[in-house]
């Protein structure tokens, strides 16, 4: 047992000198940066100044909590029909989803804005069909699509993990007794499929509240939201401790959805992210 004992300690020794380096350090000077001035001395009022981000917040949140409904009424459907196909489907399926995730973030983002700009593809085609250009670029639907288009691989895999796991005799033995297409939908397969829909979910939402980039390229930088605002804070202003704060307040955000989405399924397997 000691032998065992010492053995599991000399295996945990490098995680342990991971998170604590990346991750119980560095959240130990978010801490303390965003309960100090500039001189170090404590101080409440990087706190007390976040009142004035409240919309921006919001706006993070409502954007987010949009992208990540869409994704899921894209990626449930798909997710259903990928499992439910045969294996060289599925490859193939799987291919095209991962496909674009081989590119970088920032060229998929910017790759949209020829697409979408005033003189891009869609209002190249609107022009010449005589329909004229039409504002796709700079707007809130343009952040949101490059939300959904950037994260919805996340979404997909969860869902169908979960999806290929299922024991669809009991779908079988619902159609027998007599309930129809949607009855076993909503009471078979979306039950049994929730931890997946569970973890997309977060997988989806948490990036989307924090991001930056899309809404500066995709939104023109008219929409504020909270990753803005601490780049803004850290790169521009060199304001470190209105910065922390404000990473503090998502971070604080992030865990209590992370939290609720576990409670919603505390009992199934493979819900827990936390």
């Amino acid at each position: 047992m000691k032998k065992t004992s010492l053995r599991a300690k000399i295996l945990n020794a490098p995680y342990i000198v991971w998170a604590i380096l990346f991750i119980l350090a560095p959240m130990f000077m978010v801490v303390f940066y965003a309960l100090t001035d500039r001189s170090g001395s404590f101080t409440l009022q990087n706190i007390t100044a976040l009142a004035v981000y409240k919309e921006t917040f919001g706006r993070s949140i409502g954007y987010a909590a949009v992208a990540t409904a869409v994704c899921l009424l894209i990626a449930y459907p798909l997710a259903y029909i990928m499992a439910r196909s045969n294996a060289s489907k599925q490859r193939t399926l799987m291919l095209l989803i991962m496909l674009p995730m081989w590119m970088n973030f920032l060229i998929r983002t910017y790759s949209w804005i020829s697409i979408l700009a005033n003189t891009g593809i869609i209002n190249s085609l609107l022009r010449a069909l005589g329909l004229g250009p039409v504002q796709l670029i700079n707007t809130p639907g343009a952040v949101i699509l490059g939300m959904v288009y950037n994260y919805l691989p996340y979404m997909i895999l969860p869902i169908y993990s979960i999806m290929c796991k299922l024991d669809y005799s009991l779908v079988e033995a619902a159609q027998d007794l007599g309930c129809s297409s949607r009855s076993v939908l909503r009471r078979v397969i979306f039950p049994l499929s929730l931890p997946g829909v569970v973890s997309g979910i977060t997988m989806v939402f948490v990036p989307s509240v924090s991001t930056f980039y899309i809404s500066q390229k995709l939104g023109g930088g008219k929409f504020l939201l909270v990753g803005d605002s601490i780049e803004m804070q850290f790169q521009t202003s060199y304001n470190y401790n209105l910065g922390a704060s404000l990473s503090l307040a998502l971070m604080v955000m992030i865990l209590v959805c992370m939290v609720v989405m576990n409670r919603f399924a505390d009992e199934d397997e493979g819900a827990i992210i936390l």
